[in-house]
């Protein structure tokens, strides 16, 4: 089962750790994209403190990769939010 949310959101952070000269934040970035692109095709979905701590993590992550690398970031940050809000509960 695909959550094309999560999916998109593992392909923008990709672009962005190609697009940062940060080899930290690069790092980063492709762990959290095979996260999410774990999430992606997981049959049962993640929660909603899994989400939120991605969702602190690419924050962090915006303003430590660079300007070239953000705005893949936050296309990437708005795709969690977007599957998040179809998760049930809190």
């Amino acid at each position: 089962m695909t959550r094309a949310n999560l999916a998109s959101a593992s392909d923008r952070l990709e672009a962005a750790a190609d697009r940062t000269d940060d080899e930290d934040a690069a790092e980063r970035l492709r762990d959290l994209a095979g996260q999410l692109d774990t999430l992606a095709e997981r049959e049962r979905g993640p929660d909603h403190g899994r989400l939120a701590r991605i969702e602190n993590a690419l924050g962090d992550l915006q303003e430590q990769a660079g300007e070239d690398a953000a705005a893949e970031i936050e296309a990437g940050h708005d795709a969690v939010i977007a599957f998040r809000e179809t998760v049930e509960g809190v």
